[in-house]
């Protein structure tokens, strides 16, 4: 009796977290449905009580790109570039100095940690101000260099590869250095591959994070073929008042990177995610 009473209150208790979970599921996708069959709809549907098009505007897609006074294809080869490259640099950068102060052994390296970990205590706005006064100063304003180089490095991406690299045994580093390996073959043969899921997860943070990033490029860039698409979209609505649905065909085209990246590398994510919460 008592099993039964005891097999019945575990499925209670999983159907009614299916039950919350599928909930939140379809309140959340229900957003992204709306702006992917408004992109669909024609300009006088889109304050209609009916979801669904009457009959589906593909051609809205394509008339986003050949738009007077839009540059999209433009913004979105800008965007896919900057975040590329950000993203590229701030894994390569983090990597190097979380093995600097996961590995190596030197004078004051976890008072330099510390320090650069003080870093993430000031917010990026208050950043901004003299990263502009240093761009100024090299010349570098209104350019994707001026975009790249600031956000190269990232006190979180150090922090949580440092983290991940701590667990790895320090068995290996004298096992390969007995070997004749050098602290480049180390940190390129033995410890950057074990740090993998680390690395997949930082990659997709960084890349979403400045893919979407809005303040920077509005500050930086001047001219509007080399603006991003967060940028592009203020611009694309101020320009094109109403077109509702052409705006959410821009919007669905923009994401479609970020979903992507998500659907190949999810698995990594999550894995990179519970090894880094795991010590030991």
């Amino acid at each position: 009796m008592k099993e039964k009473h005891r097999f019945w209150g575990g499925f209670a208790k999983l159907l009614t977290l299916n039950i919350v979970l599928t909930i939140t599921a379809v309140l959340l996708i229900l957003p992204f449905t709306w702006m992917i069959l408004s992109s669909l709809k024609l300009i006088d549907e889109i304050g209609a009580d009916s979801w669904l098009p009457e009959v589906c505007q593909w051609h809205n897609y394509r008339d986003v790109f050949t738009m007077k006074g839009i540059s999209f294809g433009r913004w979105y080869w800008n965007t896919i570039f900057v975040s590329c490259w950000i993203t590229f640099l701030q894994v390569f950068t983090s990597s190097l100095a979380a093995f600097s102060f996961s590995r190596l052994q030197w004078k004051g390296r976890d008072q330099v940690f510390f320090l650069y970990l003080a870093t993430m205590m000031l917010p990026g706005l208050v950043m901004m101000v003299p990263n502009y006064q240093n761009m100024v100063l090299l010349g570098l304003v209104d350019s994707y260099t001026g975009l790249i180089l600031p956000a190269a490095f990232s006190a979180f991406g150090t922090f949580m590869m440092r983290q991940f690299m701590m667990n790895i045994p320090k068995s290996l580093d004298e096992a390969a250095e007995i070997d004749g390996a050098t602290k480049w073959q180390l940190f390129w043969d033995v410890v950057l591959p074990l740090a993998r899921p680390a690395l997949v997860t930082l990659t997709i943070f960084t890349f979403i994070g400045n893919y979407n990033n809005l303040f920077w490029p509005l500050v930086l860039m001047k001219t509007p073929d080399k603006y991003t698409l967060p940028i592009g979209m203020l611009s694309f609505q101020a320009s094109q008042g109403q077109q509702t649905h052409l705006l959410m065909a821009a919007v669905t085209m923009s994401v479609i990177p970020m979903i992507v990246i998500f659907v190949l590398l999810q698995k990594q994510l999550v894995k990179g995610i519970m090894l880094g919460g795991v010590k030991g």
